[in-house]
């Protein structure tokens, strides 16, 4: 049942990210996992993204994630790199397990503000830390318990020194390698794949759903995995999202000359309530002509002028020669399925990793099987069937 629903699902959201203009890093987190204990990497070769960047009052400066980069870099003043490097120390060695290393922080009650007022980081630290380095898209977790906070940065780290100049990864030749390659592992399973087929009906029997008509023919199912897309009368808009793809023939400045790179904009850097995201990738992930560079931008719209609200990112880019503008609804299901058997994904968010895209899988799979996904469970059954090295 694993392999039905996470390649059924899995493939229909990763190829609605073509759909809606998406690209999205892999980070090193749950997709990467996903993709490990499926085996699905045979398939897909990927490449490093060459950097990653956050912003401040108008410039961009590199992300610092260890303590000699804290110490190196010009995004913060001298006092406040030593007090960023003793932070990063804490959080390395922070095991919640062992109480000498917690230094007075409950993990499941000390919030992340009142660790970041424990070793007086600014403001400026402060934002750059909760949205490059722990990737959230508000200020919500502030008030939240530090544990997941710190196993956020953990986990940048991680991805920071097994990859090198970046914690992301970008499939050569595009994301729609991504889609193929769970194709191609599906059909190893006994997965039927119908192209270009439309959907002309859902059939509902007794509240529950029994197939899915297209061109008068009827594939019967018990259950339905599908995006909002389909059920129009099953979701509820809850906000917008604008994405503008530009096309240039040069690298974004102040990046090194990077062929390619991740910048995020902090809310507060803005006065917004949603970061604003700038991936940048190039002909060296086999995406474009030589010579040729293509950034996204994209956030979560707040006003009744979108484009007024990504100027900033814009601003980077500079100079452009074409840009591509979309503005796409998001959706939430009304109801869990348990009942009509329906299950619906979110809309994509405005981030450029799968970290939200991942919650969703499991989301759905908890809808639809009734229990937690388990990553240690499923490497556990993969390395039964595929061995120990399955990871190399």
């Amino acid at each position: 049942i694993f392999s039905y629903i996470f390649f059924s699902f899995t493939l229909e959201m990763l190829k609605n990210t073509m759909d809606d203009d998406c690209v999205l890093f892999v980070f090193i987190g749950q997709l990467v996992r996903m993709l490990l204990i499926t085996q699905v990497t045979r398939y897909l070769d990927f490449k490093v993204i060459e950097g990653s960047f956050v912003y401040k009052k108008g410039s961009i400066y590199k992300v610092p994630s260890t303590e000699t980069e804290a110490l190196a870099s010009s995004l913060m003043g001298l006092f406040e790199k030593r007090r960023f490097r003793k932070f990063l120390v804490f959080v390395a060695n922070f095991d919640e397990n062992d109480p000498k290393t917690l230094e007075g922080v409950d993990p499941k009650k000390t919030t992340m503000r009142d660790v970041y007022k424990k070793f007086d980081l600014g403001q400026d630290v402060v934002d750059f830390t909760g949205h490059a380095l722990a990737l959230y898209r508000t200020d919500d977790y502030l008030d939240q318990p530090c544990m997941d906070t710190i196993n956020r940065i953990k986990l940048y780290s991680e991805s920071l020194a097994r990859y090198g100049k970046s914690p992301y990864l970008y499939p050569l030749y595009g994301l729609g390698e991504l889609p193929q390659g769970f194709a191609r592992l599906s059909a190893i399973y006994g997965g039927t794949y119908m192209l270009n087929k439309p959907i002309e009906d859902i059939i509902i029997e007794n509240g529950k759903v029994v197939g899915v008509k297209s061109e008068g023919e009827i594939a019967r199912c018990k259950q339905l995995i599908c995006d909002p897309s389909y059920v129009t009368d099953r979701v509820n808009k809850v906000g917008q999202v604008i994405r503008v793809i530009c096309i240039m023939s040069h690298p974004i400045k102040n990046t090194s000359d990077a062929n390619s790179c991740q910048i995020i904009i902090p809310q507060n850097q803005v006065n917004r309530k949603h970061d604003i995201y700038v991936c940048m990738i190039s002909y060296a992930h086999n995406v474009a002509a030589q010579g040729k560079y293509i950034a996204i931008v994209s956030t979560t719209v707040e006003t009744s002028d979108p484009e007024k609200e990504i100027k900033p990112a814009l601003d980077l880019l500079e100079p452009v020669e074409q840009k591509i503008v979309s503005i796409s609804d998001q959706y939430a299901p009304t109801d869990l399925g348990s009942d009509s058997q329906v299950f619906i994904s979110r809309s994509y968010d405005a981030t450029t990793h799968f970290e939200t895209t991942c919650d969703d899988i499991k989301d759905i799979y908890k809808r639809m099987t009734g229990t937690e996904f388990d990553f240690a469970e499923m490497e556990r059954k993969k390395n039964d069937i595929f061995g120990d090295g399955a990871d190399q």
